[in-house]
């Protein structure tokens, strides 16, 4: 299906972006057991799948969830990923949120996801639909976050804020264009104002009517994703730039001129970050970050922009130039 959003000059100033630990563990589930490629995040499946298979041997419910969640193209269960609220907001809190949904309504959800899909094996129909199903799925959404996903959410919330802070302001200063720019080949804007986003076969139209749009970057998926079922305000979920496993490695060269975590915190600084956001990346205190970015800053290798409380640090065109090994 192919949806036309018509937007309104309203619809900027309403659109928001959002980081939701609870929908990133969900999406980091699908990759544990199998239901997306791992890509990038082979090596993190492959350290934590052992894990995995534990807790949902401990916690039926992950396997039972699997029946009605998942990267398919058709209906997902909305309860167990209830819409962010912001970019800060705790795990805690989006599981607090889950734990409370009516279980009238998580049913009514369920038997509308099991009606589209091939028959679910008893075991898991009975504990869907059954009385104890949104504790049952709030528990063990809760081990898989404190087991394994809170392990290295550090790492990947600093992906994301970053993606949200360029992309949001991207979007404030240059308009729909530059902030669906790169978002996905599967997204485009188009100046008569409406924005295509491709997702299977048909065509439907939608008007964001000056509720905006939802913005979600994701560490652990590969592809875009939409929302537009009326629980939800409209939301993309999209791929957050600068995903990575691990430490990237910058080249030898540039190590060996200026010391290896400066060169990673240059690398890294190909897509723009704050302090606090290099720290968690390269998994350094604050203020040993602070000196390596003083340093690559006093030199002219990279610069600085205020933006609220925080700066965002970016390479200058000497910074590029020494990554790329183009210096004359």
């Amino acid at each position: 299906m192919v949806v036309k959003m018509e937007v309104t000059p309203q619809d900027v100033a309403a659109s928001r972006f959002a980081i939701s630990p609870l929908i990133e563990t969900m999406h980091a589930q699908w990759l544990l057991d199998g239901r997306g490629p791992a890509g990038v995040h082979r090596e993190w499946v492959d350290r934590w799948q052992p894990v995995y298979r534990e807790l949902a041997r401990r916690h039926r419910a992950l396997q039972a969830v699997a029946v009605v969640s998942g990267n398919r193209g058709d209906a997902n269960v909305d309860f167990i990923a209830p819409p962010p609220t912001g970019v800060r907001v705790p795990f805690e809190a989006e599981l607090a949120a889950m734990r409370e949904t009516p279980i009238e309504q998580a049913h009514a959800e369920i038997a509308a996801v099991l009606a589209r899909r091939p028959p679910a094996l008893p075991a898991y129909r009975d504990l869907l639909l059954g009385p104890d199903v949104v504790r049952l799925v709030a528990d063990a959404y809760e081990a898989l976050w404190t087991e394994i996903v809170s392990r290295t959410w550090p790492h990947y919330q600093a992906i994301l804020e970053r993606d949200v802070v360029q992309r949001a302001g991207r979007l404030a200063a240059y308009g729909w264009a530059a902030a669906l720019d790169g978002l996905s080949d599967r997204v485009r804007w188009h100046h008569d104002g409406h924005i295509e986003v491709a997702i299977g076969a048909g065509v439907e139209r939608r008007r964001l009517g000056g509720r905006g749009l939802l913005f979600l970057p994701s560490a652990f998926i590969g592809n875009l994703g939409a929302y537009l079922a009326e629980a939800w305000p409209y939301a993309l979920v999209y791929p957050a730039r600068g995903i990575a496993v691990g430490p990237s490695a910058p080249g030898p060269g540039l190590a060996r001129l200026i010391g290896r975590t400066r060169a990673r915190i240059l690398e890294e600084l190909a897509v723009p970050a704050t302090t606090t956001q290099l720290a968690a990346l390269l998994g350094q205190s604050l203020g040993s970050a602070g000196g390596h970015v003083a340093a690559l800053r006093e030199a002219g290798l990279i610069s600085g922009t205020r933006t609220g409380r925080s700066v965002l640090y970016a390479r200058t065109a000497l910074g590029d130039a020494l990554c790329a090994g183009a210096v004359p």
